[in-house]
C-alpha cells in the first residue's frame, strides 16, 4: 500500500468517505450560538440576583475585597498560554477525519502540560502567601483582618488555577461540534453556584462560605463535565499519561505560543484607552469615556457568543475540503455579526445621552459622536470576526499576529494625539481608522490563506480502505 503523504503522518485511515462526509453542522452551529446567547442571559440574571443579597450579607468592604481578588484572577486570563485555543484547531480535523489516535496524543499532552502548571503555581501561591500582604494590596488594611483578606485571596486564586486544567473540556466540546451542550454545563455552573449561595444565606453560614462556594461551583461543573464527556462520548479520546506524546505537545505548544501572543497583543492594543484619557485629559473625563465604553463593550460580547461556535465548524469543514460550507457560512456570519452590533449602535448615537441621563444618577454626559465611534469599533470587529474564525480553525495565526501589533502601535500613538488635540470624542474613531489601516488588510489576507491551505488536494481512499495513487 502506498505510503501516507506527510501531511498525515501519524493519523489513522479514516474510513471510506470520510473526508466527504459532513454532519449536519449548520444546525449545530445554530444551536450552538442560540445556546451560547440563552447561557449569556443566564449570566446576567445571576449577579441581578446575587448581589442584592450576597452585598448585605457580606458588606461593603468584605464585598470589595471579593470582587477586586476576581479581578485580580480575571487580569491572568491567559494562563493556559493559548493551549485551549491550539488544541481546538488542532482536533477538528481529528474529529473530522475519525483519527481518535492523535486526538488523543494532543488532550493527554494538554491536559498534562496545564496541570503540570496548576500544581506549580498552587504551590507557589501557597509558599509565598505568608509573604504576601494581601490586605495592603487590594488597599483592605483597617476595614478587612489580615487573616481573612489572606483566606479570600488563597481560596478565590486557588480555585481559578486549578480550574485552568479543567477548563479545556469546553475546547474539547467544541471542536468536536458539541458547543450547545458545553454552553449549556457553562450555565449551569453560573445556576448551581445561585443556588448555593441561596443556601448559605438561608442557612446563616459564615460570609467566606459564599466565596468559597462562588470560586469552587465553575470548577466542581467543569470536573463533573468532564468525567461525563470523557467515560461516555469522548471514552476514545480519554487522556492517559502514556498516550503523552512530545512531538504532538511540540506542535500543540508552538500553534499555542502564537494564540497566546496573539491574545495578549490584542488585549494590550485594546484596553489601554482609559490610561490614554486619563494622561491626556485628566481623571474627570475617564467616567465619561468609560461608562459608554462598558455599555457598548456588551456588544463585544455579541460578537464573540455568535462567531466562537464558527471556529470548530470551519475547522471540520475545512478538513474535509468543503471549502463552498465555508464561504457561504462566512458571508451570512459577517451580516448577521454587522447587523447585531450595527442596530443598537445607531439606536445608543441617536437615543444614548437620554439613556444614560435615565440610567445613572450622576450625569456623565453622552457624546453621540463618543458614543457612535464606541459602536463602529464593534461594528468594524464583527465584520471581520468570521474570517478570523477561519484562520484560526486554519491555524493561520501569524496574519493576525502582525495586523494587530501594527494597529497597537499606530492607534496606541495615534489616540494620544487625537484625544489631546480633538477631545474624548475622537479616541474610537482612531481606533477604526487603525483597524481599517493595520487589521483589515492581515485579516483579509490571512482568511484567504487559510482557503488556499485547505484547496490543496485531499488524499482519496477506495472503498477497501486503501490510499489511492
Amino acid at each position: 500500500m502506498p505510503s501516507v503523504p506527510a501531511g498525515l503522518a501519524e493519523r489513522k485511515r479514516p474510513p471510506p468517505g470520510a473526508h466527504r462526509r459532513a454532519p449536519d453542522r449548520t444546525r449545530r452551529l445554530v444551536t450552538g450560538v442560540c445556546t451560547a446567547v440563552l447561557g449569556r442571559l443566564a449570566g446576567f440574571v445571576v449577579p441581578i440576583v446575587l448581589v442584592p443579597v450576597t452585598l448585605p450579607y457580606l458588606g461593603t468592604d468584605l464585598y470589595g475585597l471579593w470582587m477586586a481578588v476576581a479581578a485580580l484572577a480575571g487580569m491572568a486570563a491567559f494562563a493556559d498560554l493559548g493551549l485551549g485555543s491550539g488544541l481546538m484547531t488542532k482536533l477538528a480535523p481529528c474529529q473530522a477525519a475519525g483519527d481518535h489516535e492523535l486526538a488523543r496524543r494532543y488532550v493527554s499532552s494538554a491536559y498534562l502540560a496545564l496541570s503540570l502548571l496548576a500544581v506549580t503555581l498552587c504551590g507557589a501561591l501557597w509558599l509565598l502567601a505568608d509573604a504576601v500582604p494581601w490586605a495592603s494590596l487590594f488597599n483592605a488594611t483597617g476595614q478587612v483582618a489580615p487573616g481573612q483578606a489572606r483566606a479570600i485571596a488563597l481560596i478565590c486564586l486557588t480555585a481559578f488555577v486549578l480550574n485552568v486544567p479543567l477548563s479545556l473540556i469546553v475546547r474539547v466540546q467544541y471542536a468536536y461540534q458539541q458547543v450547545g451542550r458545553s454552553n449549556l454545563w457553562q450555565a449551569g455552573a453560573g445556576l448551581v453556584g445561585l443556588l448555593v449561595v441561596l443556601g448559605i444565606v438561608r442557612a446563616g453560614l459564615p460570609p467566606v462560605a459564599i466565596i468559597a462556594a462562588s470560586a469552587a461551583a465553575p470548577l466542581l461543573v467543569n470536573l463533573v463535565n468532564s468525567l461525563w464527556f470523557f467515560w461516555r462520548d469522548g471514552s476514545r479520546i480519554r487522556p492517559r499519561l502514556r498516550c503523552v506524546d512530545p512531538r504532538a505537545a511540540r506542535e500543540l505548544l508552538s500553534l499555542s505560543g502564537l494564540f497566546f501572543v496573539v491574545t495578549v497583543v490584542t488585549s494590550v492594543a485594546t484596553s489601554v484607552d482609559t490610561l490614554i484619557v486619563a494622561h491626556a485629559l485628566g481623571l474627570s473625563a475617564v467616567a465619561a469615556y468609560v461608562v459608554p465604553a462598558k455599555l457598548l463593550g456588551q456588544l463585544g460580547q455579541l460578537v464573540v457568543l455568535v462567531n466562537v461556535p464558527l471556529w470548530p465548524a470551519n475547522g471540520d469543514a475545512l478538513a474535509r475540503g468543503q471549502l463552498a460550507w465555508v464561504r457561504r457560512i462566512t458571508r451570512r456570519m459577517t451580516v448577521v455579526s454587522v447587523l447585531a452590533t450595527l442596530l443598537p449602535t445607531v439606536v445608543l448615537a441617536v437615543a444614548g445621552e437620554r439613556i444614560l441621563d435615565a440610567w445613572l444618577p450622576v450625569p456623565i454626559g453622552g457624546d453621540p459622536w463618543l458614543l457612535a465611534g464606541l459602536g463602529a469599533w464593534w461594528v468594524v470587529q464583527a465584520a471581520l470576526s468570521p474570517r478570523f474564525m477561519v484562520q484560526n480553525a486554519a491555524g493561520v495565526v501569524t496574519p493576525q499576529l502582525v495586523g494587530w501589533a501594527a494597529f497597537a502601535v499606530l492607534s496606541l500613538v495615534g489616540k494620544w494625539y487625537a484625544a489631546s488635540w480633538f477631545g474624548l470624542r475622537a479616541v474610537p474613531w482612531v481606533a477604526v481608522a487603525g483597524f481599517a489601516l493595520a487589521v483589515v488588510p492581515a485579516a483579509l489576507y490571512g482568511y484567504r490563506k487559510a482557503l488556499r491551505r485547505a484547496a490543496r488536494p485531499a488524499p482519496e481512499w477506495r472503498s477497501d480502505g486503501q490510499l489511492v495513487g
